[in-house]
């Protein structure tokens, strides 16, 4: 695949003294249904939401630049009293809701609580009232003489975000994924060992619809990763597990969705085995295709294409960073073999796409086969910068633009990742700045 010869890419950066602290690392990346509005979440607990300013006849490179639309604080850290357990802010998944109306919704969530948002924008103000003044405070009474039909007049634009609801108390275990529902009345939230399914107007209970948690703790041997409702039908959903199976399940056939009616599983290789042959397998995302016919399934060194009608084997496998097989101690030493990628599809599910390490991302066109590695760095996000395939090498023979697997910076890595629904536009979250390419010549990338 060839990176395209006209990439764009805007990027956003956070202050000096953000850096340090930490709280600006990006923990999110999600486009909304029409690719409009792009939001982020960060590790201090703040949603930024990005918007696509409108095409300009007279800069034709102009279109797809995202800029600030709003920012507000989602999660304050907390403090759970009867466990002595501090709940950090960090804003763990944002899902956008289908727009119903003029307003946009979307749902945050830290480790515990989810939230419900609401964006509307405001560009008059009603003036005129007979009751109050032009502060809002009550007037006399008896001042008032005649009466007079309040008008609406102009006003700058206001662009306000409201909680509608907090969704608190529904999970003992780290959330770690949220998903709506293609009836856009329910979504569902995973933590490490259940699944509950919510009303999005009911805040005080939730249906637990998966409990993998044993009567005895010490008997614990996997843990849910990641969950996703199917994009058409209301009633499958899927969870990943850290043993690396992915399970299918049907609310239709029970309420309670402990046995799934459908297990995708890759036999394990006895031959390949070793110490960290089920930490490299545990699957850190899973993502329905936009047809709803495929799985993709994201482990440390693969991304795998599932067929929801084939549970023997993934009808793709696909190499993220084979080189690192031989680096896994060190990986394991410094925790990086721990560290969760997550995965995407475009929007004709054709190319699907991955972060690495180095702040290198991956793109697999499923169709000719051919892959490529892009960086994301300052120089490639200059406008109408070229994104320039990148090449690891092991050992042997360099070619000049080479790079060592062992001169990789395991400190910079790309685990956030989002393709605009329709358009070949990516957003790549690179720690701490927000990288958004476009291909220009629709070429490579579709």
């Amino acid at each position: 695949m060839q990176a395209s010869p006209h990439c764009h890419a805007n990027v956003s950066e956070p202050s000096s003294e953000e850096i340090t602290s930490g709280a600006d690392i990006i923990s999110t990346v999600e486009f909304n249904h029409t690719g409009e509005l792009l939001a982020t979440g960060d590790k201090g607990g703040r949603v930024v939401i990005f918007q696509r300013e409108p095409e300009s006849k007279n800069d034709p490179y102009g279109q797809g630049e995202y800029n600030v639309y709003s920012t507000f604080q989602s999660h304050e850290p907390e403090f759970d009293y009867l466990k002595s357990l501090e709940i950090e802010e960090k804003i763990n998944k944002i899902k956008w809701l289908p727009q119903q109306n003029a307003g946009h919704s979307l749902l945050s969530t830290n480790d515990k609580t989810i939230k419900l948002w609401k964006i509307t924008e405001r560009d008059k103000k009603p003036e005129g009232y007979n009751l109050k003044d032009e502060e809002g405070k009550l007037k006399d009474l008896s001042t008032v003489t005649s009466l007079q039909v309040p008008v609406l007049k102009p006003t700058d634009l206001m662009v306000e975000v409201s909680p509608r609801r907090i969704f608190a108390n529904g999970h003992t275990y780290h959330v770690n994924s949220i998903s709506v529902n293609s009836d856009c009345e329910t979504y569902m939230s995973a933590d490490d060992l259940r699944i509950n399914l919510w009303h999005l107007a009911i805040t005080d209970r939730s249906f637990n619809i998966v409990d993998i948690k044993p009567a005895n703790m010490e008997d614990l041997t996997e843990v849910i990763t990641a969950s996703e409702f199917h994009p058409h039908h209301c009633n499958l959903f899927v969870y990943s597990s850290s043993k690396g199976s992915l399970r299918l399940c049907d609310m239709r056939a029970s309420a309670l969705c402990d046995k799934h009616f459908k297990l995708f599983e890759e036999p394990e290789d006895p031959g390949s085995r070793s110490f960290f042959s089920e930490i490299i397998s545990s699957v850190s995302d899973v993502k329905f295709s936009h047809s709803g016919r495929y799985m993709l399934a994201r482990d440390y060194l693969t991304v795998k294409v599932w067929d929801l009608n084939m549970e023997t084997k993934p009808i793709e496998i696909y190499q993220i960073h084979d080189y690192l097989r031989s680096k896994l101690c060190s990986l394991y030493e410094n925790d990086c073999i721990f560290d969760k990628f997550e995965c995407a599809w475009n929007g004709s599910d054709s190319v699907i796409m991955t972060g690495a390490y180095n702040n290198f991302f991956r793109m697999f066109d499923r169709n000719t086969k051919r892959d490529v590695t892009l960086e994301a760095s300052r120089e490639s996000s200059k406008p109408r910068a070229i994104l320039k395939p990148r090449r690891v090498c092991i050992g042997g023979k360099r070619r000049k633009d080479d790079i060592s697997v062992d001169s990789l910076d395991f400190t910079k890595k790309i685990l956030h990742t989002a393709w605009h629904p329709t358009e070949n536009i990516i957003a790549i979250a690179a720690t701490n700045n927000l990288y958004i390419f476009q291909d220009k010549m629709n070429s490579g990338m579709h």
